[in-house]
């Protein structure tokens, strides 16, 4: 890789970097080819992104964003995590960290503020941004659905006893 590539790398990286709310640092050593493709799937599937770059090149990466307190982790054979969804980045990597003992966690953050492994795995169990607004939907639909159905039981009730009434004089 030369210098130019480098340079790109770096700058590449800085601009999405820039723009993610979550970074995971995890150490990575001895997982194959066949795990970090499967990792890289679940974490695109997931809108997040895994990137293996030299860990002086990553350090550069992370200078003048809000993730430079970062740069103290990245020692040995790392690796990042990122996304623009708070959440997405690290639910994919505990996860996998989970099923795979070689991907371990190292640290995070989270906007400015750093993240330790505790607070990651925390982080992981959150739902994610889709999840939360569905739910959140669905608070708000409760309401209105009980309303209707509150409305439409007296009308229902009348049509039961007319109903019921047409029955008994069919009979007699």
């Amino acid at each position: 890789m030369d210098r130019t590539q480098k340079k790109e790398l770096v700058d590449s990286l800085h601009g999405k970097l820039k723009d993610a709310s979550v970074v995971v640092v995890t150490k990575q050593a001895g997982l194959t080819v066949a795990e970090v493709t499967e990792l890289r799937r679940n974490m695109r599937a997931a809108g997040a992104s895994f990137k293996v770059a030299k860990n002086r090149l990553t350090r550069r990466a992370l200078d003048g964003t809000k993730y430079a307190h970062l740069g103290a982790s990245l020692k040995g054979p790392t690796a990042i995590a990122y996304s623009t969804d708070p959440v997405a980045a690290a639910k994919v990597a505990v996860e996998f960290a989970a099923k795979n003992e070689k991907l371990t966690i190292v640290a995070g953050g989270l906007g400015e503020r750093a993240l330790d492994v505790a607070a990651v795995k925390a982080l992981a169990t959150l739902p994610s941004l889709p999840e939360m607004r569905a739910k959140f939907l669905g608070l708000l639909n409760a309401p209105a659905t009980r309303l209707a159905t509150v409305l439409r039981a007296p009308a229902a009730q009348t049509a039961r006893v007319i109903g019921a009434y047409a029955k008994k004089q069919g009979a007699a």
